[in-house]
């Protein structure tokens, strides 16, 4: 049995739709007080309105993970309403496609603005707040793509995720004084609003790859990123977590098919 969450105080950016959504849900459902962060209030209260349905309790928060002042806002904003900070689910990315000889410099720091950079601002922000806290997590939300497979392109994507896992194993030296852990979540292909706008074709392939036979749903990310922040995970850091449904473990299709 696991020690219960309850009241714990809890933000995560990117909350607005597909894991992020689902990360703040299954929080809010274990009695969390959950911080709701995305680039629009409407955004971030809709999914609050969610969580109140169910029980929880949660506020909105509009902010972009790209801009300092934003996330020491965003941070100031869960003290303020919930007396500290207990989980930080730095979740909050973007994946645009554009191939080597047509991606921009604009278009690969976009990138790395967003998922690694800011990444870097959000768990800055929050380190004050988390220092005074007797249950500091960190969770990341990287990705199979860039640390362990690649995709024609998301080089860039790649590489902020990739970056993200440097980040986590210094930083999780660098606050394991404070009894902060910083861990991972490597989701796989997961049924989103975003992958189904990938096309048919691709949801198709990408099912067959997989050799349980199904695209990952935002629970089961959520209850990964769930694990990392229990008092049963305060042993663990630096760490990484694939939830693929061993996507990445077949050498080809044909290993599926032997």
């Amino acid at each position: 049995m696991f020690t219960s969450l309850k009241g714990r105080s809890v933000i995560v950016t990117g909350a607005s739709k597909g894991i992020g959504r689902g990360i703040a849900l299954r929080f809010g459902l274990e009695g969390c007080n959950v911080l709701v962060v995305a680039r629009t209030a409407a955004e971030a209260e809709a999914v609050v309105h969610e969580i109140a349905a169910s029980g929880g309790a949660a506020r909105a928060f509009a902010a972009d993970v790209t801009r300092p002042a934003d996330m020491r806002a965003m941070a100031a904003a869960a003290v303020e309403h919930f007396g500290g900070i207990d989980v930080l689910c730095a979740n909050a990315g973007i994946f645009p496609t554009a191939r080597l000889g047509e991606m921009t410099e604009g278009d690969f720091d976009a990138v790395i603005g967003t998922n690694l950079k800011g990444c870097f601002l959000a768990v800055s922000a929050c380190l004050p707040a988390m220092k005074s806290s007797t249950s500091g997590r960190i969770i990341l939300t990287s990705s199979i793509t860039g640390p362990m497979t690649g995709y024609p392109g998301w080089s860039h994507y790649g590489a902020s995720k990739a970056g993200q896992l440097g980040f986590m194993r210094t930083a999780a030296i660098e606050l394991a004084p404070y009894g902060i852990t910083v861990n991972a979540v490597l989701p796989g292909n997961v049924a989103t609003e975003a992958l189904a706008g990938m096309g048919v074709e691709y949801v198709r392939g990408m099912v067959a790859s997989v050799p349980l036979r199904r695209l990952g749903s935002v629970a089961d990310i959520a209850n990964a990123a769930l694990f990392f922040a229990s008092d049963e995970a305060a042993y663990i850091t630096g760490q990484s977590l694939v939830v693929d449904g061993g996507q990445i473990l077949p050498e080809s299709l044909a290993a599926l098919q032997a």
